[in-house]
């Protein structure tokens, strides 16, 4: 999530579980896990049974001393729908209103602009191109603005369907974060910076239409990202400006709610009972404001500790202090110590685990459940050695076909989680045989397990094993 760019740039489920040849999954009421294998799914009725063929490492949520979640598209979940919505009208705002660009960009979506826009998808700055890529780094599919290039025009572009820069991406992605490549490209990584994609496609085709012709280079990228400072400026939600004070005078339009006393029940299954925490890269003011109508007014209880404005990726690899949080208002007070029961902002993973040791969790064995699969995934995983789980709701859209009892509020964002344009988030569907797409390859690498929402683990009792991805990843 764009969270300081300034400095930086969902009773669901059976298992039946044979861990030396395959894993059965029942679904009974519509709910989707997804794990490291190709699944073939046959519907049955009203049911659905995902049968897989691989041998499966086993998982189990009681073997971790210490559980964290992430806030936004995790424990809260929004309407997808009525948020991109909102935030694809006040970029494209912002761009006329600030930067004069044609008033094209505020045409009303269309089906086709709802397609068009999909997580993972790389921002060319300089081209003007829009890029889907493989998790070899190879480049197969691609729009010069909202239009879609064929294969012959991909390699008359890119050689070989190849970029320099996608390739040194596939190898490291915090290369795209800071430093001289992220002037070159960008990953829409979650529902708060996709509509960027169909505003900077549409500032290409403006800019195109304009000269009547393709250019030779384009400049569009850092009037946009302007305009995502502005709209997620943390002073914002005081003065009831751009993305998180519109969230809060229309909490309902864009929050679901969530059934805390189920997260509750489930933590306390866990003997010994972890160490639980809350690491979030939104601002304490807007965290203790969605967390009450989301959660309850106890959610505080919940967590031993919580972390706001953690600015991830950087929390996990960098070394920045940690500011003690009073009346929930920030200040520029490092603590000393880090106590139970108490919020902070900012930090960093090590001081983090120096306090699951204060809490009687020698070398700590952590997981850390998110969205995010740069923020949340990726970077706890491979550079601070964390096992994660990914929440990624696209599986549970790429399944509707067999998934008949899906409840109406996931239907509703239907349209915001599939591709015809663009194909599966997960892998390319346009080889012969299925080839994850490089994010598909990043949640096998780098997490345990991949659900839709959190609800799903939920109701699954904590000893139990679950058949996770064998990654190799490091505990």
């Amino acid at each position: 999530m764009i969270r300081y760019l300034r400095y930086s740039y969902c009773n669901t489920i059976k298992w039946c579980v044979n861990i030396h040849t395959s894993v059965h999954k029942q679904i009974t009421s519509g709910a989707v896990l997804l794990t490291n294998i190709t699944v073939h799914v046959k519907s049955y009725s009203s049911k659905v049974y995902c049968i897989t063929e691989h041998n499966m490492s086993a998982f189990k949520l009681a073997d971790y001393d210490c559980i964290g979640f992430d806030l936004d598209n995790t424990l809260v979940r929004y309407n997808i729908a009525n948020l991109m919505h909102m935030e694809f009208n006040m970029l494209a705002t912002f761009m006329v209103d600030n930067r004069r660009y044609s008033k094209k960009l505020l045409e009303p979506l269309t089906d086709n602009d709802l397609d068009f826009m999909q997580k993972g998808l790389l921002l060319d700055f300089e081209r003007g191109n829009i890029l889907k890529i493989g998790s070899d780094g190879v480049i197969h599919r691609a729009c010069h603005g909202t239009h879609l290039l064929n294969k012959d025009q991909i390699q008359k572009i890119y050689s070989e369907q190849r970029w320099e820069v996608t390739d040194i991406f596939c190898n490291n992605v915090l290369d795209a974060w800071n430093g001289p490549l992220s002037e070159k490209v960008r990953s829409v990584l979650d529902y708060f910076d996709v509509p960027a994609s169909l505003v900077f496609a549409r500032a290409v085709d403006a800019l195109d239409e304009e000269h009547e012709s393709c250019q030779d280079k384009y400049n569009i990228w850092p009037d946009i990202l302007d305009g995502m400072i502005y709209m997620f400026s943390i002073d914002h939600f005081e003065s009831d400006k751009g993305i998180f004070g519109h969230i809060k005078q229309n909490p309902e339009k864009y929050l679901h709610k969530t059934d805390s006393t189920a997260l509750i029940s489930w933590l306390q299954q866990i003997k010994p009972k972890p160490v639980t925490f809350l690491l979030t890269g939104s601002n304490v003011d807007y965290v203790n404001f969605i967390a009450n109508y989301a959660l309850g007014e106890e959610w505080q209880f919940i967590f031993d500790i919580i972390v706001c404005y953690a600015k991830k990726p950087g929390f996990f690899t960098a070394n920045r202090p940690f500011l003690d949080v009073i009346q929930n208002k920030n200040t520029d007070i490092i603590s000393q110590q880090l106590e139970r029961g108490k919020i902070y902002s900012e930090g960093n993973w090590k001081g983090l685990r120096e306090f699951f040791r204060t809490m009687g969790k020698e070398n700590p064995r952590c997981l850390y459940i998110g969205d995010n699969l740069v923020q949340d995934i990726y970077v706890p995983n491979a550079f601070a050695y964390c096992d994660t789980i990914s929440v990624v709701e696209e599986i549970i859209s790429e399944k509707h076909g067999y998934c008949t009892n899906l409840c109406s509020e996931q239907n509703l964002d239907e349209k915001m989680l599939n591709s015809k344009l663009w194909g599966s988030y997960f892998y390319l569907t346009d080889l012969k045989a299925n080839v994850d797409t490089f994010w598909g390859h990043i949640i096998k690498k780098h997490s345990k397990l991949c659900i839709s929402r959190v609800e799903e683990i939920l109701t699954t009792a904590m000893d139990k094993p679950f058949p996770s991805f064998d990654n190799g990843g490091k505990s």
